[in-house]
């Protein structure tokens, strides 16, 4: 099946989301787009250390704790997939990014981090 590609409302909208989290003071090491094989479509990842405090389903919590007073609606929100910070993904990609200056715009695909193979991505940020 093809996927869907990944538009400028979709960026525009995930960039939103971010800043609505950090307002809220989710402080996140990293967020991207992604298109991984195991899926079927896009799903915007975070991590952070404030997520990993707390049990998966609080991690959503706290997300749409921030989010529903923003006016994001089931219909409006993308896709989130929250993964730990010690995930062997987040861990890859905080490896092989370290240094850079700024990811913000940077597109990924093709390739294999961690322990996941990554299609197609847009990377908002990785520290």
């Amino acid at each position: 099946m093809d996927k869907a590609a990944l538009v400028s409302i979709d960026i525009d909208r995930g960039a939103q989301v971010l800043d609505t989290l950090d307002r809220a003071g989710l402080k996140l090491a990293v967020a991207l787009w992604v298109h991984l094989s195991e899926y079927e479509d896009w799903r915007l990842v975070v991590s952070g250390r404030k997520l990993d405090s707390v049990n998966r389903r609080d991690g959503y919590g706290l997300i749409h704790q921030a989010l529903d007073p923003a006016g994001f609606t089931a219909y409006t929100t993308p896709i989130i997939m929250i993964l730990p910070m010690a995930d062997p993904f987040i861990k890859g990609l905080r490896r092989i990014f370290a240094k850079a200056k700024s990811v913000e715009g940077m597109r990924l695909g093709g390739q294999m981090i961690g322990d996941r193979f990554i299609e197609d991505g847009y990377a908002y940020r990785i520290s």
